[in-house]
């Protein structure tokens, strides 16, 4: 572990197979935090910030090397919405790092031995809208618009010193197009990360079209999905490695369905670790899950993954 930026995440990835976090929600529910209001986990940044290191430290006990920062619905609007000027805000968006920092430092002090990373979440400009609306895209704005939304915050989160940033969940290749214009000349590395359905975006955009932008930007370390059902994972690792030659990261759901309007998960978990084997053959090198996949699971893909 360390507390700077290092070209450590991308020389693991060229090496082998890295384990992701889970889902930073749910683990905080379990621990008995209400998150029904449209700041979401950002807004215990603010309220419980030990609550955040501990989910991280949890994470980092069950096996992951990777924590996902509590900054995906952490904006400037959002925070605005709450009457938290620009400076808090920007504070509190930088302290979602160091939080994770604390944690990788706590999991060290007390054993864990391996190479720790904190990726700063870069959610979706859907996420700030808190309808459901990354899980649609097509937001009605345009390239040029969505890069000023996201490059302040990115801007803040590259100079807290994450090792990479996680531009996650996005569902529409306009918006990766801007993450992409938006994370050059940050100095940080980051991936990007769809959330899909089937072998399209969830604003209908094929695949191999949305992915091949990534291709030619040196700031990109690996490409893939999360936020979505575990039976679409293969085809996109399959589809991404091909188009972009690069490592693939996926982090899926547990395979449960998030209605907008009730705000509550239905179904059955699909999500299992031997599905994880499968991803590694077809490219994936950063393997974690997303919503409702807590630290057992990961326990059990770093285990898989050890044996296969």
């Amino acid at each position: 572990m360390t507390s700077d930026p290092s070209p450590g995440l991308a020389d693991a990835l060229a090496a082998g197979t890295v384990v992701l976090d889970g889902g930073m929600s749910n683990q905080l529910e379990s621990a008995g935090h209400d998150l029904s209001d449209e700041l979401w986990s950002a807004r215990l940044l603010s309220e419980r910030p030990e609550a955040v290191t501990e989910a991280h430290l949890a994470y980092f006990r069950a096996g992951a090397s990777v924590a996902i920062t509590a900054s995906y619905q952490a904006t400037f609007e959002g925070f605005g919405k709450r009457g938290i000027g620009r400076e808090e805000a920007a504070r509190l968006i930088a302290s979602s790092v160091e939080l994770a920092r604390e944690a990788a430092r706590r999991a060290a002090d007390t054993g864990v031995r391996r190479p720790l990373w904190v990726a700063a979440s870069v959610g979706p400009y859907g996420a700030m809208l808190a309808d459901g609306a990354e899980y649609r895209g097509r937001y009605g704005l345009g390239v040029a618009a969505l890069e000023r939304f996201h490059r302040p915050r990115m801007e803040v989160l590259a100079a807290a010193a994450p090792d990479v940033l996680a531009l996650e969940t996005v569902p529409d290749a306009d918006e990766a197009a801007a993450l992409l214009r938006a994370v050059r000349g940050l100095g940080v590395p980051a991936w990007l990360s769809y959330t899909v359905d089937g072998r399209r975006t969830r604003a209908g955009q094929p695949l191999e079209e949305a992915f091949a932008p990534a291709a030619d930007v040196d700031e990109v370390i690996a490409v893939g999905v999360n936020c979505c059902a575990p039976g679409d994972v293969r085809p996109a690792v399959e589809i991404a490695a091909r188009v972009t030659g690069k490592p693939v990261v996926v982090y899926p759901n547990s395979g449960e369905t998030w209605d907008a309007r009730t705000r509550a998960w239905t179904g059955p978990a699909t999500f299992g670790a031997a599905q994880v084997r499968a991803w590694r053959e077809a490219g994936a090198r950063l393997i974690g899950g997303c919503c409702r996949v807590g630290p057992d699971v990961i326990r059990s893909i770093g285990r898989a993954l050890e044996t296969a």
